[in-house]
């Protein structure tokens, strides 16, 4: 029996997930970690990371694995000397450092850089007069860093490249013109661009396989020459895991952070700073709208509870605890009840904003209980997503389909609803939902070994989905006015955010 196995770095979870040859996920091990601040900078310790794997491994016992692949949060920087020693802490998408360095760059190229992407992340370093730019040989991501240390190959698959600088989408490779326009910019430096950069790759290339070294660096819980598909960030896993990957599909990924991936039929009219064009992981365009924020916030205030509860004696467990506050919110006023919630713990690009401070607002008159709190809550985690869309949707870019994946939609039925009511469109769920990025990582693992014969949309719509169980929930009339209610009411307390920024 072939078994492929996907790997995922993400914000809260390091987790693998192991998929049979019919693509049923049959084991899973995980690592809960999180991101520090730093002197000022979001980070993520290598060495915890590798501790993570490890013990994500371990939990899946026994296997045998055929192809694997590593995914990781898209973006950051890691940079490296030329014998991969790394020079600077992690930066990850979180960080707002870079804003003038991503305006230069959008003018220069006419194409939007985004503040957490590579190329904006090495022009601050190289702009500030950074002491590792004089060491520097090799820039990737997190899923870039550990396919290496694993494979020897400095490679990435296309849409985790396409997070790191823009792609041609004719050649399937870094666009020339840009990268010529940058090595101009930096020509005082003694490399290029392209030395910096990792390979691209598409997906269902073979991109290399566990060497000794790296089997040693996983205390031997997996045996070298498994082949590795690309690696690839939580983006594109993402569409991969939904079944998002053709013309007019869209999914949303929401934990820590939230974003929507909606595979473009025509090109953008205008370029737009809200707007990141990106590709699938086989190149194809795609208008990604991300979110530093999704449910950090709610986490945080489910940690409050759960304290709230241990007072009382209570023990409790916390898929339940989750479970229970996301059904109380449906118990909410469509509108929350006049309780409104921003939930930004770092900085937002969407709406302008460098840092983040949590606010919960009430008036006077509104009606500040549990379910109405928790409603607001988790509206919060969609509301500057749907600002994000509202450009789309101006750009009259068409879905038939929104599929939403990750850990605010495990509890069935909740935020599902409140996606729909946001984006005014029917949203489905999959049943491997709640697997996420690392279950589309191990499809692209299984994907390699098919040989290339399929496509990756007719690959995973005739054998991986089509007998999938899913539901979809039509957006409710009322849920969709209280939405619209809340968002307006949210844009109107970004001025409170941008005051508490400033003066807490």
């Amino acid at each position: 029996m072939t078994h492929t196995l996907g790997i995922e770095f993400g914000s809260t979870r390091i987790k693998a997930v192991l998929i049979d040859e019919a693509f049923r996920p049959v084991a899973s091990g995980d690592y809960t970690w999180k991101s520090d601040l730093r002197d000022g900078v979001w980070t993520y310790d290598l060495e915890e990371a590798w501790n993570g794997l490890r013990t994500a491994l371990r939990a899946l016992g026994e296997i045998s694995v055929d192809a694997m692949g590593i995914s990781a949060m898209m973006h950051g920087y890691l940079a490296f000397d030329k014998d991969w020693n790394l020079l600077t802490p992690f930066r990850t998408w979180q960080n707002t450092m870079t804003g003038e360095e991503a305006a230069e760059l959008t003018e220069l190229f006419g194409f939007n850089i985004p503040q957490r992407w590579s190329i904006a992340h090495l022009w601050h370093a190289i702009r500030a007069g950074e002491a590792h730019v004089g060491k520097l040989a090799h820039i990737t991501t997190l899923a870039g860093y550990f396919h290496y240390m694993l494979t020897g190959v400095n490679a990435v698959g296309i849409g985790e490249a396409s997070g790191m600088f823009p792609i041609d989408s004719e050649t399937l490779d870094y666009d020339r013109g840009m990268m010529e326009k940058f090595d101009r910019l930096i020509a005082e430096q003694p490399f290029t661009l392209r030395d910096l950069l990792p390979q691209v790759l598409p997906a269902g290339v073979p991109a290399g396989k566990l060497t000794a070294a790296g089997a040693a660096r996983l205390d031997g819980l997996l045996p070298e020459g498994i082949v590795f598909a690309p690696a690839e960030g939580d983006a594109g896993t993402g569409m991969t895991a939904t079944n998002a990957v053709g013309p007019r599909t869209g999914n949303v990924s929401a934990g820590t952070s939230i974003f929507s991936m909606v595979v473009l039929e025509h090109p953008l009219q205008k370029v737009y700073p809200e707007i990141d064009l990106v590709t699938t992981p086989t190149g194809r365009p795609v208008a990604m709208v991300h979110c530093n924020n999704c449910t950090n916030d709610m986490n945080a205030w489910a940690g409050v509870l759960r304290e709230t509860a241990e007072l009382f004696g209570s023990s409790v467990d916390t898929g339940e605890l989750f479970t229970k506050l996301y059904r109380k919110s449906l118990e909410g006023e469509a509108d929350c009840g006049g309780v409104m919630v921003v939930n930004y713990l770092a900085g937002e690009g969407v709406t302008h904003l460098d840092e983040g401070r949590p606010l919960v607002l009430r008036r006077p008159d509104s009606r500040f209980t549990l379910a109405n709190f928790l409603r607001a809550q988790l509206y919060s985690t969609m509301a500057t997503l749907k600002i994000g869309m509202d450009i789309l949707a101006d750009e009259h870019v068409r879905m038939d389909a929104l599929l939403g994946h990750g850990g605010l939609f495990k509890t069935p039925g909740v935020g599902q609803k409140y996606m729909a009511a946001a984006c005014g469109a029917p949203v489905t769920v999959m049943e491997s939902a709640g697997e996420g990025g690392p279950y589309g990582m191990a499809l692209l693992a299984a994907f390699v070994l098919q040989g290339g014969g399929e496509t990756l949309e007719a690959f995973l719509a005739k054998h991986v989905f089509a007998d999938a169980v899913r539901t979809t929930l039509q957006p409710d009339p009322a849920d969709v006015e209280g939405f619209r209610t809340f968002l307006d009411q949210y844009k109107a307390c970004l001025r409170v955010e941008q005051a508490a920024t400033e003066n807490l």
